[in-house]
């Protein structure tokens, strides 16, 4: 039986995942994560997981664990935040632990979950810190695939459109920032999660650049979420600097708020990513958005639960 390693396994993709790879009995699952709210969500779903609440960033008896992995999957990120600092530890010098813990043990295979902002025209904190993150896993000497997903979205979202969808249920209006034409390729984390573990069943190497199929402007997106949700909230346009600063204000009050000014940069920025035939090379068929939008929104026990965050 081989003994897995998931960090950040009570993050988005890790919950999507570990809920995938649950009823296989061929691998063994060791997930890591430090916010202790979302780990207990975790192994209340899942009480078969070994879950180990820790900070990969600090030294601790999750290196010993780390060491007796024989794959990984590396899903651990600092995603939002106003400090550089954050991003800096749970990004990089997390990722450097990890890898030397992992090196020093009998891991043979890392899949590593990057980001497609290393190919975006955005600079913020979590941009750089992917970069550098990505360059770590480039020189460690472990056979590995790097995959690089776009936004995602899916069952157990808390930043994204897991957020925006809760706001969207308890505000009298939805706000879009200008026009709301910003071009966005969403990427459903079900999937994300299905490429994962065909990296893990066949052993690939390579980066790969994991856009969603479907590219949809962000307004056009948040009206396929309300519709999903089943709700009617009216969606208003308002001027970017007035949302700029709306934000500004709400960041005095919120030390970690889950939208910031930065990420509304990136939201504007015009990005448009490669769309690989990823269905083909990983034999997952994409699941097409306005269903992908259904089931997260509706399955019977995910959509009901939240993470924190």
């Amino acid at each position: 039986m081989a003994r897995i390693l998931i960090t950040g396994g009570a993050g988005l993709v890790g919950q999507n995942l570990i809920a995938m790879l649950a009823h296989r009995r061929d691998w063994d699952i060791v997930a890591i994560d430090k916010h202790p709210a979302n780990v207990r969500i975790l192994q209340r779903l899942h009480p078969e997981v070994d879950t180990i609440e820790a900070d990969l960033a600090a030294p601790g008896d999750w290196e010993r664990s780390a060491k007796e992995c024989d794959i990984c999957v590396q899903l651990h990120a600092q995603i939002g935040g106003l400090k550089e600092e954050a991003f800096q530890r749970n990004n990089i010098v997390a990722t450097q632990r990890v890898l030397t813990a992992l090196e020093a043990g009998k891991c043979s295979y890392l899949v590593h979950a990057s980001s497609s902002v290393v190919n975006s025209m955005a600079v913020d904190f979590y941009t750089e810190s992917k970069k550098a993150q990505e360059k770590l896993v480039e020189a460690s000497r472990l056979p590995h695939v790097t995959l690089r997903p776009t936004l995602m979205f899916g069952w157990f979202d808390r930043k994204h459109l897991g957020w925006l969808k809760r706001f969207m249920e308890r505000a009298p209006i939805f706000p879009i920032p200008g026009d709301g034409r910003y071009l966005r390729q969403p990427l459903y984390g079900g999937d994300f999660s299905a490429i994962v573990l065909a990296c893990l069943e066949n052993r690939m190497e390579g980066v790969y650049d994991i856009s969603g199929q479907e590219k949809i402007d962000y307004i056009d997106l948040i009206k396929a979420l309300r519709t999903a949700a089943g709700l009617k909230t009216p969606i208003v346009t308002i001027p970017y600097w007035l949302f700029w600063s709306l934000l500004k204000t709400y960041a005095v009050f919120d030390r970690d708020p889950p939208f910031t000014t930065k990420q509304l940069k990136a939201l504007s920025t015009p990005d448009v990513f490669d769309v690989i035939d990823w269905p083909s090379i990983f034999s997952v068929p994409a699941t097409p958005l306005e269903e992908a939008l259904r089931e997260t929104y509706n399955h019977p026990e995910y959509s009901k639960v939240f993470l924190e965050f």
